[in-house]
């Protein structure tokens, strides 16, 4: 299977498909994609992304940036959620090279985890449906809000903090195209110097951080966020399969 699907105007466009849980089953492919802003899509990037035939998008960025930058052109039948997680604006000011690109990145994600609850459990229970399948959730960059909440879902799932880590940083592969297009559209932009960065240690320190205060990722998710154990468990039912099954 391919985790990477190429678009012309779209940077980091991903299938979450393939990772190995816990129980003995993996992710599915063609379930669940990560990706960078929809608003772009066109020509023969839209007939591409018509093609995988998704049910759902979850968009987590701002309303101003949807207005901006576009939403994905509407498909009839097409479930489009504008489901905003970042609440306080990002102090790049606070920025320093001592505190390092992973620990203020990390510090952002943690933010998101206190501000974003309502919108997390509405786009976890959208995620949970199997009707809802394949699912497309995005924000700007494909990085930070979209990266907190696949790493929500894979660990629910049950798939390993290496492989959770590692899919965030994934992003990395994306960034010089990324910056390059970011720069091009917004020439006037002052960039801080972790800008379209996924080092994997972000991630890492996050998943730590959110565990050490709830217990767990899935304590968070479930205590905090509040989502239903039966929604726990369709999630893992139609996401996971079993890999022999896999094609």
């Amino acid at each position: 299977m391919t985790r990477h699907i190429e678009f012309v105007n779209l940077c980091n466009f991903r299938d979450v498909g393939g990772y190995a849980a816990k129980d003995g089953r993996t992710v599915r492919w063609r379930r669940l994609y990560r990706a960078d802003s929809l608003g772009w899509l066109a020509g023969e990037d839209l007939a591409a992304f018509r093609a995988l035939r998704v049910r759902s998008i979850i968009d987590l960025r701002h309303p101003y940036e949807v207005e901006k930058a576009g939403r994905a052109p509407e498909t009839e039948g097409q479930l489009y959620q504008n489901l905003p997680i970042e609440g306080r604006p990002w102090d790049v000011a606070a920025f320093s090279e001592e505190l390092g690109v992973a620990r203020y990145l990390a510090d952002r994600y943690l933010e998101v985890t206190e501000d974003g609850v309502g919108n997390l459990k509405t786009a976890l229970e959208t995620i949970a449906r199997a009707d809802n399948a394949p699912v497309v959730v995005h924000c700007a960059a494909g990085k930070d809000r979209t990266g907190v909440l696949t790493a929500l879902v894979l660990s629910l799932a049950g798939v390993g903090e290496d492989d959770i880590v590692a899919d965030y940083a994934l992003t990395g592969l994306a960034t010089e195209r990324f910056v390059a297009d970011w720069t091009r559209r917004h020439p006037d932009a002052a960039l801080w110097p972790g800008f379209g960065l996924a080092p994997a240690e972000a991630m890492r320190l996050f998943l730590t951080d959110l565990a050490a205060r709830h217990g767990s990722v899935e304590r968070y998710v479930t205590h905090v966020v509040g989502l239903a154990p039966d929604a726990v468990s369709e999630l893992r039912g139609h996401l996971l399969t079993d890999q022999m099954q896999e094609g």
